[in-house]
């Protein structure tokens, strides 16, 4: 019996998808997805995505690999802690989210009593704490560490600041009873990032601790391994697809829109720096690697956010004498995440939301140019990316691969005329991620590079 099938799982806040793929012929052989069943028992949804499976090959395959992703319940929800805003804060925050995480708080020198009962209600499964370049600032993140050692909180604490204040941080951190896990500091020097190996630790524990947590320890009496968090598969096989391998060419570089029902993710691998002469960039380097998160975008569990976000009277206009009650059908998507659009009105109102999550997320990711002015006159200053010159955005997520107008909602991700100084890509060609097969891509990525990116070119379609 052949044992070259790959199954590839990715346990989803709404949905759990599966993908059944055939690494000799490097086709895929099915893909179903069916409601996530978090709030009860994993398996059980996973145990029906694997009947439909069976059914659609006719028998139950061998396989050669059970692998899988997971974003469910929140996916790895993390807290950002530094000193200076603009600094260490964000370099913290850039590899939370280069990690594949959501974040959920983010914390700006001494953290107060208040910011402390706040981090204790949000429970977040880790803290990364940072501050001080080395051999800079030590009171700060000390401090820090005193305080987080005093409060009520369970979850494991990454230290990725100052490296003279690593002894005495450690041990503030044990006497308080908590897991706490040193890496390198991810801003060393000013304006010097250094996220690599953070991001490898932050992933070891989400294997380690956080698949119990997330009540996911059930599904591997089915599956492998759990390897990643959905988000770094994504981004895994966003950074491939871009470079490609030593004996397969990639695409170059790239922007994939991920909308899906609790966030909406744009993931970029670009150098985005500035494209035009006499432009200055400002503020920490650009990663090559970038993504964002947008948690107030999500399809189904934020969809009156997006509604709020996008001008509720425009909204209103463009749903004018098709959706009778705007609140109420929103708040029903809020109540069944699980659904999706049947009748004509639902179908428009969710190309509407989509257009409008698109626009914000890349807004929001890519930079922007400001002017300013010096003793020489007028000059401009670049905040961001320059994605202007992409030539490829890929879109990913349901509204985009099921939905009627994917074109329609990713012209929304362009530059625009009305927003000159945004730097949003210019005349990109638009492709599809037909099989929903890129989360899939990134786990193939680890054992067979040169055959998951041969299946993700062949199931990219271009949309015309």
């Amino acid at each position: 019996m052949r044992t070259d099938h790959a199954l590839l799982v990715d346990f989803g806040s709404t949905f759990t998808k599966i993908v059944l793929v055939d690494l000799e012929a490097e086709t895929v052989l099915g893909r179903i997805q069916t409601p996530s069943t978090v709030e009860t028992d994993i398996t059980i949804g996973l145990r029906r995505g694997l009947d439909d499976i069976g059914r659609i090959l006719g028998k139950a395959p061998v396989y050669r690999h059970k692998l899988a992703s997971s974003s469910a319940a929140g996916g790895l929800r993390m807290v950002a802690i530094g000193l200076v805003p603009d600094l260490t804060v964000e370099a913290a925050k850039r590899a939370v989210l280069g990690a594949g995480a959501k974040v959920v708080g983010v914390y700006a020198y001494r953290l107060t009593e208040n910011e402390i009962e706040e981090l204790e209600k949000a429970s977040p499964d880790l803290i990364l704490l940072a501050g001080g370049t080395d051999g800079g600032d030590r009171e700060n993140v000390i401090g820090n560490a005193t305080c987080l050692g005093r409060a009520d909180l369970k979850a494991p604490i990454v230290f990725a600041g100052n490296k003279t204040a690593v002894d005495e941080v450690r041990k503030i951190l044990i006497a308080g009873n908590k897991e706490v896990v040193v890496s390198e500091n991810v801003m060393p020097g000013i304006g010097v990032l250094q996220v690599e190996q953070v991001r490898s630790i932050i992933r070891d524990l989400f294997i380690k601790r956080i698949i119990d947590a997330k009540g996911l320890k059930n599904a591997e009496r089915f599956i492998d391994s759990i390897l990643m968090p959905t988000p770094t598969a994504v981004l895994n096989a966003a950074r491939l697809l871009a470079e490609g391998t030593p004996n397969e060419p990639g695409i170059g570089e790239l922007v994939i829109v991920d909308i899906g029902g609790a966030t909406t993710d744009i993931h970029s691998i670009s150098m985005g720096t500035p494209t035009e002469a006499g432009v200055i960039p400002k503020g920490l380097p650009e990663p090559y690697v970038k993504r964002t998160v947008e948690g107030d975008l999500g399809m189904r569990y934020n969809a009156s956010t997006i509604v709020q976000a996008a001008g509720k009277e425009k909204f209103c206009r463009q749903m004018l004498g098709i959706v009778s009650d705007l609140d109420q059908a929103v708040a029903k998507l809020n109540l069944k995440p699980e659904s999706l659009p049947e009748t004509e009105a639902e179908q428009t109102l969710d190309v509407e939301l989509a257009r409008a999550a698109a626009s914000l997320a890349m807004e929001r990711h890519a930079g922007v140019i400001e002017a300013a002015y010096g003793p020489m006159g007028q000059f401009h200053i670049q905040y961001g990316k320059d994605l202007r010159g992409i030539k490829t955005v890929i879109g990913t997520g349901g509204p985009l691969i099921f939905g009627a107008e994917p074109e329609t909602i990713l012209k929304e991700t362009l530059h625009s005329e009305a927003k000159p100084f945004s730097l949003k890509p210019k005349q990109p060609g638009f492709f599809i991620d037909e099989k929903y097969i890129l989360y899939a891509i990134g786990l193939m990525a680890e054992a067979y590079p040169d055959k998951a990116l041969r299946i993700a070119k062949k199931y990219l379609r271009k949309v015309e």
